[in-house]
């Protein structure tokens, strides 16, 4: 875009899009922050003069609801949008981020929650995570619509080309992503409309496969015929054992 303003700075101890003392807002807000930063800043995060973290202070060692918090404090009241990149951890930890993530719930601004392939990313292996929250949706009480009465869930996990050592999104992995989420649908082993009571029945984790059963029954086993199939082959390794024995001892009178 067009008369960009880029920073140099330590986003969560000294931000620099700062206006008149106060966080720049946002339309929208999208980031891959570092996963489980150590060193983030937490000493300072309880008096932070921003006010960025009253949800709550996130782990010191674990600084991913730290950038979480951030983005959500900087997109716009009533309409700004998050796409944040996050390890799976981040769904189903308790503790402090147990508790920052029922804020996010309980508030009704997480919009959804999109599992995604291992090994996408430069630098890890492990599966990541897309959450996409919205500040334009309406309270729980208030709301009517289907997208402001679910989270949706996407499991997006197996679903891609696999590489040797990087995996890749196909454009029609990335298309049926996206189409999901614009028609906030549900689909058979892919994703899932959850309501407020399943997420509280299941104490706020968003584990993705608390949500969406991906698990394809087997066939059923014709245990009979099997044990038949067994028995033949037992009686044909006996006649052929049977035929070896006579040749072997053919050999040793030859001999």
């Amino acid at each position: 875009m067009d008369s960009a303003r880029i920073e140099w700075c330590d986003t969560i101890n000294n931000p620099k899009l700062i206006e008149k003392d106060e966080l720049m807002r946002f339309n929208i807000v999208v980031a891959n922050p570092p996963f489980s930063l150590d060193k983030w800043g937490h000493e300072n995060a309880s008096h932070d003069k921003l006010n960025r973290f009253w949800r709550g202070v996130p782990p010191k060692s674990r600084g991913d609801y730290a950038f979480i918090s951030h983005m959500v404090e900087i997109a716009l009241e009533g309409e700004g949008k998050v796409g944040v990149i996050v390890p799976h951890g981040v769904l189903f930890r308790s503790g402090a981020e147990g508790v920052i993530r029922k804020h996010f719930i309980e508030e009704n601004i997480l919009e959804a929650v999109i599992g995604l392939p291992a090994q996408l990313f430069y630098g890890t292996g492990i599966p990541a995570a897309i959450l996409v929250f919205n500040k334009g949706r309406k309270p729980w009480t208030e709301a009517k619509s289907k997208r402001d009465k679910h989270v949706l869930f996407i499991d997006a996990s197996c679903e891609f080309r696999d590489g040797k050592k990087q995996n890749r999104l196909r454009d029609e992995d990335i298309e049926k992503i996206v189409s999901t989420f614009r028609e906030f649908a549900e689909c058979e082993r892919y994703s899932h409309l959850a309501t407020l009571e399943e997420i509280q029945e299941a104490e706020f984790n968003l584990n993705i496969p608390r949500y969406v059963d991906t698990f394809e029954e087997e066939e059923d086993i014709d245990i009979p015929a099997v044990q038949e199939e067994i028995q033949d082959i037992e009686a044909e390794l006996a006649k052929t054992q049977k035929e070896l024995n006579k040749y072997l001892r053919e050999l040793k009178m030859e001999n």
